[in-house]
């Protein structure tokens, strides 16, 4: 999916082992994002400290009805993924 198509973004920088760990989630499941590199875009990384409080906290997932999740284990990404309907229920 290109760039900008995507409701879900996902802020995160490719040296964070939980970045690559949350984006392998997402694309095992296949579902799609818009992937910002916060060392990349100094504008996206002053969003996701308005986020969470200061802090510079990576991996900051934001779905599209506005929820975010910062730091999510997979568990809690699957849980979160399934109430918003993008994974089917067990």
């Amino acid at each position: 999916m290109a760039q900008g198509q995507s409701t879900i973004k996902f802020y995160g920088a490719m040296w964070c082992g939980d970045t690559r760990r949350a984006r392998k989630w997402f694309d095992d499941k296949q579902i799609p994002y818009e992937w910002i590199d916060v060392d990349q875009d100094k504008a996206a990384e002053a969003l996701i400290k308005q986020i969470n409080n200061g802090y510079r906290s990576i991996p900051t997932i934001v779905f599209a009805d506005g929820s975010h999740l910062t730091e999510p284990s997979l568990a809690r990404l699957e849980s979160h993924a399934r109430a918003l309907g993008l994974i089917p229920p067990e």
